[in-house]
């Protein structure tokens, strides 16, 4: 039997693309691997990213490697795809020739014809094999984006913003549950647009409504919306539904009105803050994660003090945070100087990380001696490890619980009592079976 290795790079909605190119591969007869510690199959297939400077070395770091061991083993042939080389598609190519083939973000199905391999014929499109625990996977409803923020490239890797038709995606979410999932992560560069396209309507509410209606299925959790024209048709819709964690990913990246004009995000402070207040008042008790830029062109210690100032005042119970990095091609790229020192911005960033681990601390302080559902995700030595709705794996706080409480499920859900707290864990004690 042949056998691939397939090595993914950045984001859950990379991860997503990986499984479906294991199903095709694993329909084609061949034994698929993914994340191996050290590749070692007759093919190597590094699905890269290009977000950001840091993501896009990493990438070119794998390729390397990649095509170094190459010449250890007669045959191996080592293909590459996803959003860094669908970005220099011109460029990549020549200047690392031991590659034997380059794919970009959508045209990567490809690389099985080429292989001359066989893939299922009544396979769906949708098929994957997932690499996540087998209680949770992602689900990916579109692709692209139409905002072009300023310092963002995303658009100029994906296009337009592309639905995937509703009933699709209920068709997948339905297979996900019946194969063990009880848990979905929906995912979009930007949940707020989501139909507009198809439909010309924004129908996030409605596909997170049918979602909810799918037996089985214990938790939906939405990744990721975006501030301007947001759908609030979609808050009653998550207060209604036990099993639409009350959670939602919104980045905001600032507060500062002359900062957030310059990014392009079409919306002000008072939207901001309206959106916000709207948010916690129709969805009580919901968690909001964010992510905040810091260092973009214009942001002077006025406006990181009014950074800082709105995170005291909102308390996020998710936040992360980085330092602003100039993308080739982007809005802000072409028209602001980058003259922010990095010292500068490492230091804003540490500073605003730090006050949010005060925040997150004191918040989770609070949760002593609450009662709380969870999953466990694993066993690790002497805890298990579990999460919260309000908590996305691999991003966020982990419940841990002691392995002598007694001989858990992974993937199982249980009551636990909330009985210390850490910065951005918590610990717990079982109750009951959830």
């Amino acid at each position: 039997m042949p056998s691939v290795d397939i090595i993914t790079m950045g984001c859950s909605k990379n991860l997503v693309d990986s499984e479906r190119l294991m199903a095709m591969f694993e329909n084609a007869g061949y034994k698929a691997m993914h994340n191996p510690a050290k590749p070692k199959a007759d093919v190597v297939v590094i699905n890269t990213c290009g977000f950001i400077g840091d993501a896009k070395e990493e990438s070119i770091d794998m390729i390397l490697q990649c095509c170094e061991t190459k010449k250890k083993k007669k045959g191996r042939k080592v293909f590459v795809m996803g959003c860094l080389s669908q970005r220099y598609a011109d460029e990549l190519p020549a200047e690392i020739p031991e590659v034997d083939g380059w794919y970009g973000k959508f045209d990567w199905d490809k690389i099985i014809a080429d292989l001359k391999a066989d893939p299922a014929i009544d396979a769906k499109a949708w098929e994957r094999s997932l690499t996540t625990a087998p209680h949770h996977a992602y689900l990916k409803i579109a692709e692209g984006c139409n905002r072009f923020c300023a310092f963002c490239a995303i658009p100029l890797i994906t296009g337009r913003y592309k639905s995937r038709p509703i009933e699709e995606i209920v068709e997948e979410a339905e297979s996900l549950v019946k194969g063990g999932v009880k848990e979905l992560n929906v995912l979009a560069q930007d949940l707020s647009a989501y139909g507009h396209d198809i439909y010309g309507r924004l129908a996030i509410a409605e596909l997170v409504d049918r979602l909810a209606a799918i037996p089985g299925l214990r938790w939906i959790r939405l990744h990721y919306a975006y501030p301007a024209q947001f759908p609030y048709d979609l808050l009653p819709v998550m207060a209604k539904h036990d099993n639409v964690c009350k959670y939602l990913d919104i980045a905001l990246q600032h507060i500062s009105d002359p900062v957030l004009e310059n990014m392009r995000r079409h919306i002000d402070a008072d939207g901001t803050r309206a959106l916000l207040k709207r948010i916690r008042e129709e969805v009580p008790g919901i968690h909001i994660r964010t992510t905040l830029m810091v260092g973009f062109p214009g942001e002077g210690e006025k406006e990181f003090a009014e950074l800082e100032d709105f995170v005291r005042e909102q308390r996020f119970e998710r936040m992360g945070a980085f330092a602003y990095c100039e993308e080739d091609d982007t809005y802000a790229a072409k028209h602001f100087a980058d003259d922010i020192p990095d010292e500068v911005k490492q230091e804003r960033l540490n500073r605003i990380m730090a006050l949010q681990e005060e925040i997150s601390e004191e918040i989770n302080t609070g949760k002593i001696g609450q009662r709380m559902l969870v999953v466990i995700d694993s066993l690790d030595g002497e805890h298990y490890r579990a999460r919260t709705q309000y908590d996305s794996p691999d991003v966020d706080n982990e419940v841990l619980i002691p392995a002598a409480d007694g001989d858990l499920s992974i993937g199982g859900y249980y009551i636990v009592e909330i009985t210390d707290a850490m910065p951005f864990d918590l610990m717990g004690r079982v109750i009951s079976e959830g």
